[in-house]
């Protein structure tokens, strides 16, 4: 696999997978360490598509933790460490789910479909944490918008409504909004200051 196909977010996850698996003292570098590294990117997208499936995320992060925790160490390696057969075989499934959807470059959504269908631990937590591949491919289809991955950047631009602005119809469901009922006084003396 050409690591230049990999979106900018995916080739992040996959660098912060790599510096999780020298932390811990680990040999490889598992598909649990990549989607750990999914799941905790500050601006990725993988939480709010795991949102949208209605998976327990966070039942997913601690057995993730859990996983990651559990990993075999080696010590005296002095720092490096290769990818998994199972991350390689899930990588190049990943490719090739690319390749069938037409997209230019590879997307880190599409390795969660490679790995729903994996039979390891990885997949298994996913599965266990109420994802299925039927409900994580309308998922990535509804952020998608039936649009293709077309260059590196594409996952930076989804959903910007999202990033970018505040949903004050579900801060209104939540009552964290402020009433403006009974503030006549502060209004009128806002429009004068105005």
């Amino acid at each position: 696999m050409r690591m230049d196909k990999l979106t900018t977010r995916f080739q992040e996850a996959l660098s912060d997978a790599q510096s999780l698996a020298i932390g811990k003292d680990a040999a490889y570098i598992e598909p649990f360490h990549v989607l750990q590294a999914l799941i905790n990117q500050a601006d990725g997208g993988t939480r709010s598509l795991l949102a949208r499936t209605g998976a327990n995320i966070s039942r997913l992060t601690q057995g993730l933790t859990e996983l990651v925790d559990n990993t075999p160490q080696v010590h005296g390696n002095q720092g490096q460490v290769q990818i998994s057969r199972d991350l390689l075989g899930l990588l190049n499934l990943t490719d090739k789910e690319a390749q069938k959807r037409g997209d230019a470059y590879i997307a880190s959504e599409l390795f969660l479909l490679a790995v729903i269908d994996d039979k390891g631990r990885t997949g298994q937590l996913l599965r266990e944490c109420g994802l299925n591949r039927k409900t994580l491919e309308t998922a990535v289809d509804a952020v998608r918008g039936g649009a293709t991955v077309e260059n590196a950047d594409s996952e930076s631009q989804r959903e910007a409504l999202k990033k970018y602005t505040i949903d004050l119809t579900d801060k209104a469901r939540a009552g964290k909004l402020d009433p403006v009922i009974g503030r006549d006084d502060e209004i009128r003396r806002a429009l004068q200051m105005l």
